[in-house]
């Protein structure tokens, strides 16, 4: 497979060098990591000490983006390159946990003192840039962002931070509760560090797959049929359905990614920075979508829709199957140098539809306007803005967030994300790129300050041999591509939207709908 090429590079480029540091595996992925403690046993009659294995999946930073609120347009673009440096940070220091295991298993503050110490010194001197930059441009900055420079190991066994609690402000409260745990099934098997050297280590560890990749595991899958139906609350999924409400939709037909554009950028969260989702999208609809795309470069792209008014950009990670297939990003950073590996399983239908308001007419959404939804750190960060949703098709009213679902013979795995569809009225874009949107509340209405815009659905179905589960490990897994220290959970499954319509067409989606015509 092809990918796009990139077109011209800015000061805020950045690139992470880790040819040396990723653990090539199994088609080029990272191996999981461990922390080794002092524990005191009887062996034999006698007592002696010696380093036990206690696993740690990945290492939890604070989110600094989004956290910051008040940055003057002037200083976004330099404080969003701090960030993406300091995803770079994390990436390194993840590479660097999965590479020392032999001086982890000697050394019991080794990873405080060589890995998390320093990651903390690093970050506080992007943080302190990143105030410096936006005191600069006539903002003011938080003076307790220092705060979010440390970061913790986080060991397989220790759930995640949301409770799931978030209701329709928060992506719908979607059933998280500290599931996906990032090694469930990791029990400290893994040997002494005798023979761990760096290079595959003892070669047992438990949650690999027998690749080398630092997930998915066994415990991050479900059968469909042991889903309960309705269980997930969908709320801000719902098209109107009350009286008053804009009942009609607007599908666009923008193909699967049939010119096989590809890259590892993030033109919302990280504008002129190379490799700054440090994963691999998919993109339909507008040609012209690297990091260094302007909006004017949107705007006289080319577009795979069907309805050539429609140059939006639709984006989301792509999803792989784990099976050895060498893709043509193996050994690129977002790719196989970053634990992504696999072959690249394209949707076999992509629908595009926008939905009414259950309160009302909707208004136009302003060109250029962009909207994330989910978050691609839901595993580290919590589930308060986790969004998609998995299925099988047949089984539509069994929904999950935080699990893969395994599906029936003859039946597609389903991939769908309903997008904020509440709009400050003033903005496009905002400093944590969420702020200047929000989900509906639970009777369907806007925050004060929002009017309601046609809501994005995407709905994704993929043609996926199941896996097998057995003994505790999963078989020919498929994963949605992630930051390194994500470890490929479900939950940080996430979508991406840059509205490039033209007056003309945007005024007929919201014509249509608010008429309550099925448009396309």
């Amino acid at each position: 497979m092809g990918r796009n090429t990139r077109k011209r590079r800015t000061p805020l480029a950045t690139k992470i060098v880790a040819g040396a540091a990723a653990l090539a595996v199994g088609g080029g992925g990272l191996v999981w990591a461990n922390f080794y403690a002092s524990a005191h046993e009887e062996h034999s009659g006698q007592n002696r000490t010696r380093s036990a294995a206690a696993q740690v999946a990945t290492i939890d930073c604070p989110d600094v983006g989004q956290q910051i609120r008040d940055v003057p347009d002037r200083a976004r673009g330099e404080v969003d390159g701090e960030l993406a440096s300091m995803d770079s940070q994390i990436t390194d220091a993840y590479q660097r946990l999965a590479t020392t295991r032999r001086a982890q298993a000697g050394d019991a503050q080794f990873v405080q003192n060589s890995i998390l110490g320093p990651l903390k010194d690093r970050r506080k001197a992007l943080i302190d840039r990143i105030q410096l930059e936006i005191n600069r441009a006539g903002g003011k900055a938080d003076d307790n962002l220092d705060e979010l420079a440390g970061c913790q190991g986080r060991p397989a066994d220790q759930q995640q931070n949301g409770d799931g609690q978030n209701g329709g402000q928060d992506g719908g409260g979607q059933n998280g509760d500290g599931q996906g745990d990032g090694g469930q099934n990791g029990d400290g098997q893994n040997g002494d560090g005798q023979n761990g050297d760096g290079q595959n280590g003892d070669g047992q560890n438990q949650d690999d797959n027998g690749n080398g990749v630092a997930g998915p595991v066994a415990d991050d899958f479900i059968d469909i049929n042991d889903v309960q139906p309705n269980s997930r609350d969908s709320r801000n999924g719902l098209a109107a359905n009350g009286d008053g409400g804009s009942a009609g939709t607007f599908t666009t037909d923008c193909g699967v990614n049939e010119n096989n554009l590809f890259n590892s950028d993030n033109l919302i969260a990280a504008p002129g920075v190379d490799n700054g989702a440090h994963h691999t999208h998919d993109y339909v609809g507008n040609q012209d979508n690297d990091a260094f795309s302007s909006d004017d470069d949107l705007a006289n792209a080319d577009t795979s829709c069907q309805n050539q008014g429609d140059k939006s950009t639709y984006y989301w990670p792509v999803l792989r199957l784990q099976d050895g297939t060498q893709e043509f990003d193996a050994n690129d950073q977002g790719g196989g140098a970053e634990g992504n590996i696999g072959k690249i399983l394209k949707p076999a239908k992509a629908e595009l539809k926008f939905v009414g308001s259950r309160q009302g007419d909707v208004v136009a959404m302003p060109k250029f306007l962009r909207i994330i939804t989910g978050d691609a750190k839901s595993f580290t960060n919590g589930d308060a803005n986790a969004n998609t949703s998995w299925s099988c098709s047949g089984f539509e009213d069994r929904q999950v967030t935080d699990k893969y679902p395994l599906c029936p013979e003859g039946s597609q795995v389903l991939r769908t994300t309903n997008f904020q569809s509440c709009w400050d009225g003033q903005n496009i874009d905002s400093a944590n790129h969420r702020d200047h949107m929000a989900f509906v509340q639970e009777d369907g209405s806007c925050p004060n300050g929002f009017q309601a815009v046609p809501q994005l659905q995407v709905r994704l179905a993929y043609d996926i041999p199941t896996p097998t589960v057995e003994n505790g490990q999963v078989q020919n897994p498929y994963a949605v591509d992630s930051f390194p220290e994500q470890l490929h959970k479900p939950i940080t499954d996430h979508n991406d939207f840059i509205n490039v319509m033209d007056e003309d067409l945007m005024n007929e989606v919201v014509d249509c709908i608010n008429r309550g015509e099925d448009c396309q």
